[in-house]
């Protein structure tokens, strides 16, 4: 294999890739960890677009993502807080959770 600048080059067979790769992880520069939980939401992104964006932006220090899904049936939406301080990413789910118990006693769910 080969390196430019940051890119590294291996080799696709998996055992040659493994020990290619066993001498490049050491060389790898590594920052604080990315953390992340989800919660289910079962409401769709056009329900919870705006309550969501307000809840962005109360937490800047957090990445939320909404992503749709549909299984038996059902529509519903998992919503993921990344965040690198614990404390910061607990803030932003107890947030999201407390919207989606508001917006259950507004429909009577």
């Amino acid at each position: 294999g080969f390196r430019i600048d940051n890119v590294h080059v291996m080799a696709g067979v998996p055992a040659i890739f493994q020990a290619m790769l066993d001498n490049v992880v050491p060389t790898l520069k590594t920052g604080a960890k990315l953390l992340s939980d989800s919660v289910h939401c079962p409401h769709g992104e056009g329900v919870i677009g705006d309550k969501l964006a307000a809840i962005q932006k109360e937490h800047p220090e957090t990445i939320i993502g909404s992503y749709p899904k549909y299984r038996d049936g059902a529509f519903w939406t998992e919503l993921v807080v990344r965040a690198r301080a614990p404390k910061k990413l607990a803030a932003a789910k107890q947030a999201i959770e407390e919207m989606i118990e508001g917006l259950a006693g507004a429909k009577g769910m």
